[in-house]
């Protein structure tokens, strides 16, 4: 199968690469290099440096023809998104939609897109949600993740093509960058083992839906099989606080520095865990690693990657 990867030098979608290659597939991946990283990318993997946004993603996509794309490149932050909205929909609507639209025209069959299952509910008013549960997003960047998925549905019912969205909880692990865009698993890790202090955002009572991304991989290699259309949630299904992530991450690293507390974030969701039940059903998709035991693996490559650099 040929499979076209965007943002494929990512953290994720770089990890779900060498997993398609790995396959037996044939891959190619699309990235402008602006925050994925070439170390990142498989060898064995096409490359196209390009924006998604551009012309030249549209000739690449058209002269790969993929059966299937797989699309992660996207303005991630959501502080940024709210800063600055137009950028944010330029990349995670504008670019998304040139993406869709030259595959199309290329002949592809298949569409699988990293939508948010923390972003685009909202605050929550049942626990753990369903994918049928209100959408209510809280910043520019849960509306941009939806909207994908109603064109996505658009293009779907206009041309035939089959997709599925995959509503991700909280990931982490190997190869996400502690710097920059990252969740709070890299920036604390990162921050534990240098030895410098950590703060907690508010009082850390809020809760996440943390999956690791070997699950997250393992996700979208069974989505590749499915005819399944529509969106589904890759979770846990399990709350943490951030308060119990810190002293998880901080016996994982032997950081000694007490736990602090800073100023909360406005706006920022108070709890947010996911129902995967239709993942099990129609993908045969559950989490096969533990918080405790993705921290230990977290950490393990870290450790490696300072020891190497």
């Amino acid at each position: 199968m040929k499979i076209l990867v965007t943002g494929g030098a990512g953290f994720i979608a770089s990890n779900i690469v060498d997993a398609y290659i790995d396959a037996g597939h044939k891959v190619a991946v699309v990235d402008n290099l602006s925050t994925g990283k070439i170390k990142n990318l498989n060898p064995s993997a096409e490359f196209f440096k390009v924006d998604i946004r551009s012309e030249e993603c549209s000739r690449a996509i058209k002269s790969f023809k993929p059966d299937v794309v797989n699309h992660h490149a996207a303005q991630v932050d959501v502080r940024r998104s709210v800063s600055d909205p137009v950028f944010d929909a330029g990349i995670n609507i504008v670019g998304m939609v040139n993406v869709i639209s030259s595959g199309v025209q290329s002949g592809v069959k298949k569409f699988i897109f990293s939508s948010s299952g923390g972003a685009i509910y909202g605050e929550q008013s049942v626990f753990p949600a369903k994918e049928d549960h209100p959408v209510n997003p809280a910043s520019p960047y849960g509306l941009t993740k939806k909207v994908g998925e109603m064109y996505l549905h658009w293009f779907s019912m206009t041309y035939g093509i089959q997709y599925i969205a995959l509503r991700y909880a909280n990931i982490y692990g190997p190869r996400q960058d502690p710097l920059g865009e990252a969740g709070v698993v890299a920036i604390f890790t990162g921050r534990m083992m240098e030895g410098k202090e950590t703060i907690i955002n508010g009082d850390g009572g809020q809760t996440r839906d943390f999956v690791y991304v070997g699950d997250v991989v393992a996700a979208n290699v069974a989505a590749l099989a499915s005819d399944y259309c529509g969106p589904i949630n890759i979770g846990t299904g399990i709350e943490t606080s951030i308060n119990t992530a810190f002293e998880i991450i901080s016996f994982a690293t032997r950081y000694n520095l007490q736990m602090k507390h800073g100023p909360g974030m406005p706006g920022e969701q108070r709890r947010s865990v996911i129902d995967a039940g239709i993942a099990k059903k129609v993908l045969g998709w559950k989490p096969a690693v533990g918080f405790a035991e993705g921290i230990s693996r977290t950490v393990s490559f870290f450790r490696d990657s300072k020891s190497r650099s």
